[in-house]
């Protein structure tokens, strides 16, 4: 079903430019407006840009050179912008490290994009070190000490060169700005290569929402305490804030005592976050002791929330809460609900955005266009449409059709007004916390355990988190491993969002003929029990 009168106006014709230039833009409008709020440091608009214009020389002077990959592997903090800002500038393309990865995920990421530079945080260096010998070209790095100048350091190589960028010719529509790394709809994480064009396009759909009251506005406070390497905070939050000028303000690692904290102590008027979070406003009794009153709206994303914890919620703050959706394939947002009780619908993510076309197909072939209120899969195309998987043309065709439309896995029902529910994945991925798990990456790391003859996992519904990873076993003959074991081998070998949080031992794994694992069988299985 297509929606001949879509919900949001066109925004065509979009503005045409590199994404550096919202820094560049800021500075002159506002250079000496808090951009960054971290601890106990601030960082005016002017700062921002000054301290990115000379690392992008410093990057330059290393040989950086356009089109080149630099790896970024940091918490939350100033720094982590500026180095965003300073990569583009040079002409390069950052590609965003999860800093919660392991030694292999740390070395599949800069082997596969080929970094020639990594930059990295002081707090993360013993994992980036420990990936060191799985790297097959290892990059030049650069730590982030926040208070340190030594000269190979972040700070160090900014003092050292001249307050000028280097010119660097861009073509938004066609150069590369980014390469985060997603799981697609399925297996190890790929590169996606989203353009100049596909961000700041998506910024402007995001931001001119015109009439809404959760139409972002110039004088909003962000908390900023999604990570910024993953596309939501790069997308939805960096690049819009320092494009309309909000200050935003950065959270590492999550506690709800500062969380709450930092919202009443800087009157934050915005908030962007993810279930979880919501699962702790809705229970943790120290709401209430905290002024919450600046607050305008909460948008909730990367992973589905119940009607009921949507309204529970809003009842406990007294702030609008509504949903959104997107991918890291769409830079990311396509669909946002209102924040209006009379255009609201609870429990769904909303109508698409502006100049976002949607359609849900048949299962089966994924052709047929289904009519209103039937489940299918989410097929959607639009300016924010990455390019395509790096060095990966085979996904890449099992993922974009065509004529431009991006298969999404997800299934989804629409309404005869272009609202949306995402109701399951026809992919087997599972979402945690916003986060997707490749269940065939954790199989992997359980059958090199001398205990384990063959097993199956996949994602088992949990209110607080979306799913979790749920593990089913079968123990080599003569073996009495344990979970306990199998859970603790996997959390040494993987970030702490792909950790497998249950396990269960059973005789057979459910395959086909051809011996491919019937994960769906598994699932079914688990829903009826619960």
């Amino acid at each position: 079903m297509t929606i001949d009168t879509p919900v949001r106006s066109s925004l065509k014709p979009y503005s045409i430019h590199p994404v550096q230039q919202y820094i560049i833009d800021a500075a002159d409008k506002w250079p000496s407006k808090i951009a960054v709020i971290d601890g106990d440091r601030r960082f005016s608009f002017g700062e921002l840009n000054a301290h990115s214009d000379r690392l992008s020389g410093a990057l330059a002077d290393m040989g950086i050179k356009k089109g080149d990959r630099v790896g970024l592997l940091a918490p939350n903090c100033a720094e982590f912008e500026i180095a965003f800002v300073g990569v583009l500038k040079a002409g390069a393309i950052v590609t965003t490290i999860n800093s919660g990865y392991r030694e292999r995920e740390i070395a599949h990421q800069l082997n596969n994009s080929r970094a020639s530079v990594l930059i990295v945080h002081d707090s993360l260096t013993e994992m980036a070190d420990a990936a060191r010998p799985l790297l097959d070209e290892p990059p030049e790095v650069i730590v982030i000490h926040p208070d340190g100048t030594d000269a190979s350091s972040f700070w160090g190589r900014i003092a050292a060169v001249p307050p000028e960028a280097p010119k660097v010719a861009i073509d938004p529509m066609n150069d590369l700005a980014v390469l985060p790394y997603s799981s697609g709809t399925t297996g190890l994480s790929k590169g996606v290569m989203l353009t100049h064009h596909n961000l700041t396009s998506n910024v402007e759909q995001f931001l001119k929402r015109p009439g809404e009251f959760a139409e972002p506005r110039p004088d909003d406070v962000v908390m900023v305490h999604l990570p910024l390497f993953h596309i939501y905070g790069m997308n939805v939050l960096m690049n819009p804030c320092i494009a309309i000028g909000n200050a935003q303000v950065m959270m590492g690692r999550f506690d709800i005592d500062e969380f709450l904290g930092l919202l009443d102590q800087h009157s934050v008027t915005a908030l962007y976050t993810v279930p979880p979070v919501l699962v702790g406003l809705a229970q943790y009794p120290g709401v209430k002791d905290h002024d919450l009153s600046a607050l305008r709206f909460m948008v909730i994303g990367a992973a589905p929330l119940s009607t009921e914890l949507q309204t529970r919620v809003q009842s406990v703050t007294g702030v609008p809460v509504l949903q959104a959706y997107g991918m890291t394939e769409t830079s990311p947002y396509t669909n946002a609900d209102f924040a209006e009780s009379d255009r609201a619908r609870p429990g769904s993510v909303g109508p698409a955005g502006a100049d976002t076309e949607q359609k849900v197909v048949d299962l089966e072939e994924g052709v047929r266009e289904l009519p209103p209120g039937e489940e299918g899969e989410l097929l959607m195309r639009g300016p924010q449409v990455m390019q395509g998987y790096f060095d990966d043309p085979e996904s890449t065709a099992e993922t974009l059709t065509d004529d431009g439309w991006l298969r999404t896995g997800d299934i989804a029902r629409m309404d005869p007004e272009g609202y949306l529910w995402i109701v399951d994945r026809k992919k087997e991925l599972i979402k945690f916390s916003g986060f997707q798990v490749p269940p065939a990456e954790l199989e992997g790391l359980l059958l090199e355990h001398d205990g384990v003859a063959d097993c199956a996992v996949i994602g088992k519904p949990d209110e607080r988190s979306g799913e979790i990873p749920k593990a089913f076993v079968v123990r080599a003959a003569g073996s009495s491993v344990d979970g306990e074991e199998l859970m603790s081998f996997i959390a040494e070998r993987v970030a702490t969002f792909k950790q497998i949080r249950e396990i269960e031992f059973i005789d057979a794994i459910p395959k086909n003929p051809s011996g491919k694992i019937l994960r769906r069988v598994l699932v079914e299985q688990e829903r009826a029990q619960a």
